[in-house]
């Protein structure tokens, strides 16, 4: 398997995890109206696993390139990308409206994780989709732990 893939940088995958991340850096410099995201987390040791699997997400999406894999080109894939962006923007929207119900907690948490598991299939990158399945897996309890149970 490993034969497949090579050591490159790719940059749309940088390119890709500091555009998500955006809204949380306006998140850590602004605070919102009725920012129930600053309240102490419960789930500790899943906030733990998630940090260290979001750290190898991105090193994956960033350093291993499939051999077979295509320039980047609006495909399928890279429009649902897109597409999770557009819901994970429109979900800071609303929080930063006041908004801080389930879908917009949701919206904060799934929509990301698929972006990033939707630019990995579209790179063929199955040695990214590890961390990126563990880490939503992880965003997700902590979403719904914390802000929806």
């Amino acid at each position: 398997m490993l034969k497949r893939y090579k050591l490159s940088f790719e940059i749309w995958g940088l390119l890709l995890f500091l555009i998500v991340m955006i809204p949380n850096f306006i998140w850590f410099a602004i605070p919102a109206p009725n920012d129930i995201l600053r309240a102490e987390s419960i789930t500790e040791m899943v906030d733990t696993v998630a940090s260290v699997c979001q750290i190898l997400m991105i090193v994956s999406i960033c350093i291993f390139r499939n051999r077979e894999s295509k320039k980047l080109c609006i495909s399928p894939f890279v429009i649902m990308v897109t597409v999770c962006y557009s819901l994970y923007v429109a979900s800071w929207i609303a929080y930063y409206n006041g908004m801080t119900n389930a879908i917009v907690i949701l919206g904060l948490t799934i929509p990301p994780c698929l972006a990033f598991l939707f630019f990995a299939i579209d790179r063929k990158n199955g040695i990214a989709l590890i961390p990126i399945s563990i880490f939503t897996i992880c965003h997700v309890v902590y979403g719904v732990v914390n802000f929806i149970v």
